[in-house]
């Protein structure tokens, strides 16, 4: 059994479902202290639902950038394990792949970023520059425990990073045919419609919050928010939740309750989709409040040394050279980005994440590590 797998399987058995690391950091950081890491904990949220990042930082033998593997240990519940082909946590390998809840999503990236920093350090133990891991346990969940306050951590300890490869599954096809570059932004909003609850039989004694709203969304739902650039592609607005009524079938509801998000780049701003957001529900006199959550603004890295090396090693270790992308939808990359220049993302193929039989294939789970390892060669031992 390969090293990679075998740490795979360790991490895959323990049940790290947001909050819960499970161990699983603990697991890393021995391997990462046995390298010649300093590992710090960083524990953040109350106590009944504690998040816990590790921080792990190796400096090398001369002056020289410095790259962090970023990723995180919590998974999502597996759903109903009747539904499995076999245990969500008994890792499983059957029909060339390797099932188990996180395997894609994201413990194969996290397996592949420590065996390949333990086989760079063994050939080059005195490499210029430094070699970090960042870990979280809250990348499924609410995300404002996790990798964030390891951020704000860093900044307040003064600590420079030049370049970050987040191990999310970016590949659609086939490992190695996708890597991000950025990611767009999420903009989501609670729209209350008032109304007066009445009889169904008596209109005129009240005020539907379902028919005054109708024609505003059925205005905003037709909007074309932008056209897109270069990077990124055009502004979606899509109504997630809806509510209205008592449940009985004779009265008028006296509320309404839409949710909405939008994912945009850098053709629009949070301020213009709002702006036009309430120009429309203004024209059309809804009488409503509206509350708004920014949940990531969009970024995008242009090509550089990290890229280059990433794409340099993806094509030596599978014959093809990624696709730059920004689409899909947020990853810890946002929170990175803000003290990072360059974060690009990629790891194993996505086709089976947050699914029932979530899977890797068995192949790809050494080649990732080699293109991990190639990668960190690339970067920090370029002339």
């Amino acid at each position: 059994m390969s090293p990679a797998l075998e740490l795979l399987r360790k991490l895959v058995a323990r049940p790290s479902v947001t909050p819960d690391d499970a161990g699983c950091q603990a697991l890393v950081a021995d391997r990462l202290r046995a390298a010649g890491f300093d590992c710090e904990t960083i524990a953040a949220g109350p106590e009944a639902a504690r998040v816990s990042n590790l921080w792990a930082l190796r400096r090398g033998g001369a002056p020289g950038p410095a790259i962090v593997f970023a990723g995180h240990t919590d998974v999502v519940p597996p759903g109903p394990r009747d539904r499995w082909a076999s245990d969500p946590f008994v890792p499983t390998e059957r029909d060339g792949r390797l099932y188990g809840r996180g395997a894609a999503d994201m413990k194969t990236s996290i397996a592949a970023f420590v065996v390949a920093t333990e086989g760079f350090l063994a050939a080059h133990p005195r490499h210029p520059g430094a070699i970090a891991l960042l870990l979280t346990s809250d990348e499924e969940g609410p995300a404002v425990d996790g990798t964030v306050r390891v951020v704000e951590w860093l900044q307040q300890r003064g600590e420079p990073l030049d370049a970050c490869i987040v191990g999310e599954p970016t590949s659609v096809a086939r490992l190695g045919d996708t890597v991000k570059n950025g990611r767009r932004g999420s903009l989501s909003a609670r729209l209350v419609v008032r109304g007066v609850q009445g009889h169904v039989a008596y209109p005129q004694l009240a005020r539907n919050p379902v028919h005054e709203l109708a024609p505003a969304l059925a205005e905003l739902v037709g909007q074309r928010w932008d056209d897109g650039d270069a990077h990124f592609p055009a502004t979606t607005m899509q109504v997630s939740n809806v509510h209205a009524g008592t449940g009985a079938g004779n009265v008028i509801p006296g509320e309404l309750v839409l949710d909405f998000n939008f994912r945009f780049g850098s053709a629009s701003t949070p301020a213009s989709l709002q702006a036009r957001v309430r120009s429309i529900l203004e024209r059309h006199r809804v009488d409503a409040t509206l509350a708004w959550t920014l949940g990531a603004e969009p970024f995008l890295t242009p090509p550089g040394t990290l890229s280059r090396a990433l794409a340099t090693a993806i094509e030596a270790e599978t014959g093809i050279l990624p696709e730059p992308s920004t689409t899909g939808g947020t990853s810890d990359g946002r929170f990175i980005a803000r003290i990072c220049p360059q974060v690009v993302e990629f790891g194993p193929v996505n086709a089976s994440i947050h699914q029932v039989d979530e899977h890797v294939e068995l192949a790809d789970i050494d080649r990732l590590a080699a293109i991990y390892r190639r990668t960190l060669a690339n970067f920090l031992l370029a002339p």
